[in-house]
């Protein structure tokens, strides 16, 4: 993506509106990487694949089951920022670099500290975190795969 990055970004679920602000004065590329996904129309229709209370809600495989990506990797951009309740941190393997597609939203502080330093955060929810509770409570298998997977409608990029 060239040009300015967006400031903000909304995800639309089918569950509600969740709206994040974006921090690309912390990891630039990660924020680049998900407008350009945004602006491909990527994530429509994607599942959020995992969840796990307490701790994260993950989306973004094309392939539905955590093992897919975009075909290409994003390097790592650690930074200082804590992984928070709401913090939006890219999911990768054991690579540090990479990242691609596949995206999880902190739901607690408590379980997600051992991310900091260790995950590229990139984001944070200011509006939705309602709409975050209801993804995390939905009925899922012991392996944290939702019953009834919520899914992705739209993602859009702002830069206002």
């Amino acid at each position: 993506m060239t040009g300015t990055l967006p400031k903000r970004f909304v995800l639309t679920t089918s569950l509600g509106e969740i709206e994040f602000d974006a921090w690309g004065d912390v990891a630039p590329l990660h924020v680049a990487n998900f407008a350009k996904l945004s602006a491909s129309g990527f994530y429509e229709g994607l599942l959020f694949h995992r969840v796990i209370p307490g701790f994260v809600v993950q989306a973004g495989c094309p392939l539905g089951d955590g093992t897919g990506g975009p075909g290409w990797n994003v390097p790592a951009e650690f930074s200082s920022r804590p992984h928070d309740c709401g913090v939006l941190s890219m999911a990768r393997s054991i690579d540090a670099d990479s990242a691609g597609s596949q995206f999880v939203i902190c739901l607690s502080r408590e379980s997600c500290a051992h991310l900091d330093g260790a995950y590229s955060a990139f984001g944070q929810v200011m509006r939705g975190m309602d709409v975050l509770e209801q993804i995390a409570a939905v009925e899922c298998e012991r392996s944290g795969r939702p019953v009834d997977p919520p899914r992705i409608l739209k993602l859009e990029a702002f830069t206002s």
